[in-house]
């Protein structure tokens, strides 16, 4: 008998976002694959359609309603989620002191409470079912926080703690919790931050303005790995026997890997050197 196929859901898909490829690394490993993003998206998901094994939905994590009603579909048309990679996440670039609080809100309910409403929702069905998977997207800057990224930085931190904390109080219930950190990976994200940048007035930081853009895209050099190429990694490992409990993979990992460890002044004056904050602004 061959083994019944894995149905995974997975957010946040739109194309040119690891998203999209997370959803061709799961259906080339013969997984049963729901696609989704927020409506004014779903056109970016029209190719994921024409491949084997994927449906396509609409889906906004920061809407309690759309959540239920997305999971609800899944559930009715194959009977199950046996993993849910909580994906969907946007940027929020700039400096913490001038930031409008609308933005941190915006990016704290989508990244944050985004994932963890997801969860909510998928529990108790996978708890019915004695297990499954979740597996939230944090990021290498959630354990080490860079300048003009504070607010982005913060949500990841959250994930981070959330999933910790999700992990040990599932495994009575045979339900995993995996925590992803990217590194630096090709995407459109870079862009997309940028893109948030435009007509912003950092007034006392204007004088920033060019180091605050090159964080905003930072992720997106030369050497950023591939998104299929990571995407295929995390896949393979949330599909093997025993999944890991965290997932570090990606350009740069090591260069965070060694400043979580460092002493918090080699930590700033990184930063400090890195992001051009080194310089005394006269006013």
């Amino acid at each position: 008998m061959t083994e019944e196929r894995k149905v995974v859901l997975i957010t946040g898909c739109g194309k040119g976002g690891i998203g999209y490829d997370y959803c061709k690394a799961f259906a080339d490993l013969n997984c049963s694959v729901f696609a989704s993003d927020v409506s004014h998206r779903l056109p970016d998901l029209a190719d994921l359609q024409s491949e084997d094994n994927v449906e396509t939905l609409e889906l906004d994590v920061s809407s309690d309603s759309s959540v239920a009603s997305a999971v609800d579909l899944v559930i009715s048309r194959r009977g199950k989620i046996d993993i849910l990679i909580n994906n969907a996440g946007i940027g929020s670039p700039g400096p913490l002191a001038k930031l409008p609080l609308d933005a941190v809100r915006k990016a704290y309910e989508i990244n944050a409470l985004g994932q963890l409403r997801m969860a909510q929702r998928v529990v108790p069905h996978m708890v019915a079912r004695g297990g499954g998977t979740i597996v939230n997207v944090g990021s290498v800057v959630g354990r080490v926080p860079t300048p003009w990224a504070g607010s982005y930085c913060a949500t990841k931190a959250y994930v981070h703690a959330m999933s910790h904390a999700l992990r040990v109080e599932l495994r009575p219930f045979g339900v995993n919790v995996v925590l992803v950190l990217p590194g630096a990976v090709r995407s459109s994200f870079g862009s997309n931050n940028v893109e948030r940048l435009k007509d912003c007035e950092w007034k006392i930081y204007k004088s920033f303005s060019k180091s605050i853009t090159e964080r905003a895209e930072a992720s997106q050099s030369g050497k950023s790995m591939d998104a299929a190429v990571f995407a295929r990694h995390v896949a393979r490992q949330v599909l093997s026997s025993s999944p890991p409990k965290t997932i570090v993979y990606g350009h740069m990992t090591g260069l965070f890997r060694f400043l979580s460890w460092s002493p918090l002044w080699v930590r700033d004056l990184f930063f400090t050197k890195r992001f051009k904050l080194n310089k005394v602004v006269v006013r």
